[in-house]
């Protein structure tokens, strides 16, 4: 068997940790929090338009992974994609004026929330079809193996992906190559609105095990849980290894997209998520009982991280939207 169950890392732990990275990432999932608390109340306004998924509740995956990739490493992901963009050090102010669709957002106010990208932090989306960045993630992989450029790959997939019948493809193929790519998979439960359990047998972390693929089940909402599952798997890849399976087992708060009533599920689960596995009071607790932050210092981060937020949401408001002539530039671009 493949596969491996890790464990969540015990308070007596954390020493590994210095007080300046815990609030690291303490702060990086404060701001995804912010931000996309602003971008779902501004949707709310009519300033964001089409869909929008929301990524709170699911703050540790993204963190904790970036938290471990080196320059130069490649990620891609799905339509829930503001907090990776974030994590990968996107300026907040363009994520924002993407969103609302002005000409000072990534992709000049033409790919709105699902397709936004960046060459120079090695960003390349936001996918809208269920699936289809996992091709594109293994052939970034490819391309990483191919110019010898100790790179990794990071796909990132969520559980409604999983049953894809390319998802498969891919896995033979990095397997066959020895790609370095990590897939991970946000099993955030409910897919679009169905439980896992109703629609995938098994566990998603051994999707791979045909190919030889080694997967891991991860404490998704455990921010340290997943950089250490994280570090090890950027290693086993970076080495020569080929590709890793990571299943964060992680939770969305909100519907699937702004207009989800999310139905499916009762007030008192998402309730209970909330406040017993909430990753970011979690480690708030964390940094407060082993003295690494006071209150006083934390209440400083969240008022300067809701400045930010507040700024982007100003600078997007006020961007122009995109010029017409806009649509007939970008269409082609030189690699």
């Amino acid at each position: 068997m493949a596969t491996s169950r890790r464990r969540k890392p015990q308070a007596d732990e954390t020493p590994q940790y210095s007080p300046e990275e815990l609030l690291k990432y303490y702060r990086e999932m404060l701001l995804i929090r912010r931000f996309e608390e602003k971008a779902g109340q501004m949707y709310g306004m009519g300033l964001i338009g089409g869909f929008c998924h929301l990524y709170i509740g699911q703050e540790a995956v993204v963190v904790g992974m970036q938290n471990v990739l080196i320059p130069g490493d490649s990620i891609i992901t799905s339509y829930r994609d503001h907090g990776h963009m974030l994590a990968t050090d996107m300026d907040p102010k363009g994520v924002m004026a993407e969103l609302t669709g002005r000409r000072g957002g990534y992709s000049k106010g033409k790919g709105g929330s699902m397709h936004m990208f960046s060459r120079e932090k090695k960003f390349f989306g936001g996918h809208g079809i269920v699936g289809a960045q996992v091709p594109i993630g293994t052939g970034l992989a490819f391309g990483h193996k191919y110019s010898q450029d100790g790179n990794i790959n990071v796909t990132y997939l969520g559980d409604g992906a999983i049953n894809q019948g390319q998802v498969y493809e891919s896995f033979n193929m990095a397997a066959l190559w020895k790609l370095p790519v990590i897939y991970v998979i946000e099993n955030n439960k409910y897919a679009m609105g169905t439980s896992q359990h109703r629609a995938s047998a098994g566990e998603l972390c051994e999707r791979g095990s045909a190919y030889g693929i080694p997967g891991h089940v991860v404490d998704g909402m455990n921010v340290l849980a997943v950089r250490e599952a994280s570090e090890e798997a950027a290693a086993h890849a970076r080495e020569g290894n080929g590709p890793v399976i990571l299943e964060m087992k992680t939770y969305r708060y909100r519907g699937h997209s702004m207009s989800d009533p999310a139905k499916y599920r009762t007030k008192e689960e998402v309730t209970k998520m909330r406040t017993e596995m909430d990753p970011i009071d979690n480690l708030k607790k964390l940094l407060l009982d082993n003295g690494s932050a006071d209150e006083d210092a934390l209440k400083a981060i969240d008022r300067d991280i809701k400045n930010i937020v507040a700024e982007a949401a100003e600078f997007a408001t006020q961007s122009p939207e995109p010029d017409p002539a806009e649509l007939w530039t970008d269409i082609l671009v030189d690699a």
